[in-house]
């Protein structure tokens, strides 16, 4: 019994821990290059510029193809925060939690914890990145006389907190953390259970189960996350009038005017555009 080996720790470099995060990082900005005119079309939908058919011949015609990658840095640096954040801590949480389980495969409800979890701390990160965005998209639907002309995210970061003060740059963080906590919680979570269940239970090989996780957790990210994304574009890009009076006082407020103004199609009528 004395000469028995007793198992060694097993040591955890650099990489493994910083992995999930650049992993997280690298993808959404990908990502970001690839559906920012889908992004853009969403927003100025949301702006209430019309459906995204008339919106896309609309922009081509009086802003021509570039206006479709306006406020480009501010998308990339979101996703250099935002995303960065919310997958690596994601990651972290899960295998903890599965640590917990005694390596048993963790149940939805934890998740969608953890989902919920990461989501919340990546959008608190990633909050000013993601002002800065809204309104470089939004600038051209506005009168001249208003618009801000951020040339670049950097720009747009420094000039928002000179002249509306430094706390303004997580204005609409309480809407930008509970869209991110429910875009999370459906995307995440989904996405780990179908991997579980697609691979198996049903034995797809490894490309198919990816294929087919993404597909199921892009609907619900997008199923959980539509009303509290359209609340949180309007509150970011709104503007005081002339008495210097805002539209909305809040969230509530705005998820209440909109209800009355349109009801739910108001919001549910651009979920295609959203779903791609």
């Amino acid at each position: 019994m004395g000469d028995e080996k007793k198992p060694k720790p097993v040591a955890i470099g650099v990489w493994p821990t910083i992995k999930p995060f650049v992993n997280g990082g690298a993808s959404g900005m990908l990502a970001t290059c690839v559906i920012q005119p889908i992004n853009m079309i969403k927003v100025r939908i949301q702006l209430g510029q019309g459906s995204a058919a008339s919106v896309t011949s609309t922009m081509l015609k009086n802003e021509g193809v570039g206006a479709f990658y306006k406020g480009l840095s501010a998308g990339l640096l979101r996703q250099a925060t935002y995303t960065t954040a919310r997958l690596g801590t994601f990651r972290i949480l899960t295998n903890k939690a599965i640590e917990a389980n005694d390596g048993k495969p963790l149940p939805l409800y934890q998740k969608a914890l953890c989902g919920l979890t990461a989501g919340a701390i990546g959008a608190t990160v990633g909050s000013p990145a993601d002002l800065a965005l809204i309104r470089m998209q939004a600038d051209a639907t506005l009168p001249l006389a208003q618009r801000r002309n951020y040339t670049n995210a950097f720009q747009a970061l420094y000039r928002i907190g000179a002249d509306e003060g430094i706390l303004s740059l997580w204005k609409g963080a309480g809407p930008t953390v509970v869209r991110a906590m429910a875009l999370n919680m459906g995307m995440l979570a989904s996405y780990d259970q179908s991997v579980e269940f697609f691979k198996d239970t049903v034995g797809l090989g490894e490309m198919t189960t990816v294929v087919g996780a993404s597909s199921v957790s892009g609907f619900f990210a997008a199923a959980c996350s539509l009303p509290f994304d359209y609340v949180k574009t309007q509150i970011q890009k709104m503007q005081p009038d002339v008495e210097g009076k805002y539209p909305y006082t809040g969230s509530l407020d705005c998820a209440v005017k909109t209800f009355k103004a349109g009801g739910p199609f108001k919001i549910l009528h651009w979920i295609p555009c959203l779903l791609c």
